[in-house]
């Protein structure tokens, strides 16, 4: 079907061959619907789509967006077989039930709804996505997260475990209460719905009145449930007994991991709990395994950028610093990065704090400073290891920053983060920190500095109009502003009506030319560096973000937000 698909579309000229070429190679890489591929990449949208495929099976075709489906309508069908079948009812007309199916030729799946249901059953087209989108609004997590609420209004009344009056913890108490079926149930759902989601970080929060839980989604946090604050030391405790820690101790921030499997992936949790004034607040990091496997050129450079960092990391030795604040997906470019040079024949090193992810066959370190195992002195260790390539986490201090550049100039590949607002201010930074510009100058090959910035949700992906003169002023050169497209989410249920689904990384890339290893000798200035770089050809932050831009990929709100040059 496929094939066939792709055809069809081609001969009816929706398409072009090279974005049918384009589609066909990407879905060798992410067994992907062909049609999901297309919509995702804006060569045909949602709705023409859909209008095509309903001709070609010879049935009305059905928008989910725009309709809101009875609870007692969804009753009609399970959960198991909406998802066995990718497909959903949506309404009851003169005694038959309505589906929407993204393949009606499916007789079994028709037959299995008219047996369960005991009714006529009459197929609409849908395609799957936007099937998968209502199933996980219908029957998904929010449908349990209601049921779960319902049960814990009588549950939440019992007495609390922490007697405030007193300030003693019934330790036994607060451990039965959280192996619970409600609690558990509901601490289950919690993560099972953020893995869904695609969140990065879940926040368990207690205030004064109510127990709140958010989301981070796309580097947005958002609010997706709350209940009474007597639920909270229950529900924290069940967080602390997965992830090991100590339930008694309440005074003291305390760290530990979580680790489940959601389907085929397996998924880690770093656990992170703080005392605040009305209990303690829980945070945990949702660490994608899958993610570690990410390639470079998926990240978003743009590819004279790209090949030049290429060239940068197969060099043998020198130093490649990683800039950006947290969150800016630093860790994610370095272990692609060493992805793409772990080899049987090389010794990859790295001390981090903490280690996100495992990787086979490369030498993982976790920094314990209060055992005295620092940055420094895992770097002192690993000179004595034969390593090849180094990976320090971050450089914070001159020690840290003067080994891994003794590291860089005896014949060893060191890779960093640092913290600056770009490349070009990584070398003053690296003076400040009192590095001799010599040792810099030598040593440092490469700076890369990064930000992440969220991608239009591509199924309400609309043309809006800006006037030319506001894209001048934000970069757009006088001819570009007069032609350039510029796009917005209108927001939809798949992308929970943000108008953003997923984010890409904008990159700043400045290798250390031969110009600018004499000027950092010389003094130069941040401005002045900066401006050889971009005569050189670095695109500046900025100037990524305005090639996303273009490119109709994000907003000009978004890259406002995260540039300055």
């Amino acid at each position: 079907m496929t094939t066939l698909l792709g055809q069809l579309l081609l001969w009816n000229k929706i398409i072009t061959q090279e974005q049918l070429d384009e589609a066909l190679e990407e879905q060798k890489k992410t067994k992907k619907k062909l049609g999901t591929i297309l919509i995702e990449k804006g060569y045909v949208d949602e709705k023409t789509l859909n209008e095509f495929l309903s001709k070609q099976y010879g049935v009305e075709s059905i928008d989910l967006n725009s309709i809101e489906i009875p609870r007692e309508v969804i009753k009609k069908v399970p959960a198991q077989i909406a998802k066995k079948y990718v497909l959903i009812p949506v309404g009851i007309e003169n005694g038959r039930l309505k589906i929407a199916i993204s393949d009606p030729t499916n007789i079994f799946a028709i037959d299995e709804v008219r047996f369960i249901t005991g009714m006529n059953v009459v197929p609409l087209f849908s395609n799957e996505r936007a099937i998968m989108r209502a199933i996980d609004k219908y029957y998904g997590t929010s449908t349990e997260l209601e049921e779960i609420a319902e049960s814990l209004d009588e549950y939440s009344k019992d007495v609390d475990v922490l007697k405030e009056d007193e300030g003693e913890i019934d330790v036994d108490q607060l451990e039965k209460s959280a192996e619970e079926e409600p609690i558990v149930k509901l601490a289950n759902t919690i993560l099972s719905r953020a893995v869904q989601e695609g969140v990065s970080d879940v926040h368990i929060e207690t205030y004064e009145n109510d127990l709140r839980i958010r989301y981070r989604i796309d580097g947005k946090l958002k609010t997706v449930m709350t209940f009474a604050k007597s639920m909270a030391p229950k529900l924290v405790s069940r967080f602390k007994i997965m992830a090991k820690l100590n339930i008694a101790e309440k005074r003291l921030p305390q760290d530990g991991r979580i680790r489940i499997r959601s389907g085929d992936k397996d998924i880690d949790l770093r656990v992170s709990t703080l005392p605040t004034i009305y209990g303690e607040k829980v945070v945990m990091r949702v660490l994608d395994r899958s993610n570690i496997r990410v390639e470079l050129e998926s990240l978003g450079f743009e590819a004279n950028d790209l090949k030049r960092y290429l060239e940068a990391i197969r060099k043998p030795y020198g130093m490649i610093l990683v800039t950006g604040p947290t969150g800016s997906g630093k860790t994610t470019t370095l272990y692609a990065s060493l992805n793409k040079l772990n080899r049987e024949d090389v010794n990859i090193m790295t001390v981090e704090d903490p280690v996100e992810y495992n990787i086979d066959g490369i030498n993982q370190v976790h920094v314990k400073e209060d055992i005295g195992l620092t940055f420094a002195n895992a770097l002192r260790s690993f000179l004595r290891q034969d390593p090849d390539i180094i990976m320090v986490g971050e450089i914070r201090d001159t020690e840290t920053a003067e080994i891994a550049i003794r590291a860089a100039l005896t014949g060893h590949l060191v890779f960093s983060t640092i913290h600056t607002n770009d490349a070009p201010s990584t070398i003053m930074r690296l003076v400040d920190m009192g590095i001799e510009r010599y040792l810099i100058a030598s040593s440092l090959i490469l700076v890369l500095a990064q930000r992440l910035v969220r991608r239009i949700c591509p199924y309400c992906k609309k043309e809006v109009y800006v006037p030319p003169a506001a894209l001048e002023e934000i970069g757009f050169s006088k001819e570009e502003a007069k032609t350039v497209k510029v796009y917005k989410g209108e927001g939809c249920d798949y992308c929970n009506d943000t108008g953003y689904k997923g984010r890409i990384a904008l990159y700043e890339v400045m290798p250390i030319s031969e110009k600018l290893r004499r000027m950092i000798l010389e003094g130069a200035s941040t401005d002045e560096l900066r401006a050889e770089a971009i005569k050189e050809g670095m695109s500046t932050l900025r100037m990524s973000g305005l090639k996303k831009i273009k490119e109709g990929i994000t907003t000009i709100e978004e890259v406002m937000n995260v540039t300055f040059y």
